[in-house]
């Protein structure tokens, strides 16, 4: 069926082919095989360490990152009537409700949450760029509190 896609949308104004392909083979019916085949084995244990290590420079990271923030966002002025959310992880991490204990499975929910109320896509174009600087310190928080609730539950 995608080949017969690939095929339809080769042809010109005309109804002519044109020859072209796909310029990379894809064949569903092989992945699917090579997929459930049990030749790929995925070890949940091999994930969670590597899950752990990426976290291990979280706090250089941060300070990377609102350092970057607060060059991008040096010129940006306020309206006086409007006041501009903060990009600070100790609010943010107030807003997320990060600052009392969570359980794991409400992580996500968090992470949603916050997303629908501040990705950059549903804010003022003028707001844009804080927005997103906001959404990589929130999902750097979610993420360290993940990691934490994991390496809890291990204990």
């Amino acid at each position: 069926m995608l080949d017969d896609l690939f095929v339809a949308s080769d042809k010109d104004e005309a109804g002519e082919e044109t020859g072209a392909r796909p310029s990379i083979p894809f064949d569903y019916l092989s992945v699917a095989d090579e997929l459930h085949s049990g030749r790929i084995k995925v070890s949940g244990e091999t994930f969670t360490a590597e899950y752990r290590e990426s976290g291990s420079d979280l706090a250089a990271e941060f300070a990377a990152l609102l350092d970057q923030a607060k060059l991008a966002l040096a010129g940006e002025e306020a309206k006086p009537e409007e006041r501009l959310p903060p990009i600070d992880p100790e609010a943010i991490a107030v807003e997320l409700g990060l600052d009392h204990p969570v359980k794991n499975a409400d992580l996500g929910r968090m992470r949603r949450s916050f997303a629908f109320a501040n990705h950059p896509d549903r804010v003022a174009p003028h707001l844009r760029q804080r927005a997103m600087i906001r959404m990589q310190v929130a999902n750097m928080l979610i993420d360290e509190a993940k990691r934490r609730a994991v390496a809890g539950a291990r204990r």
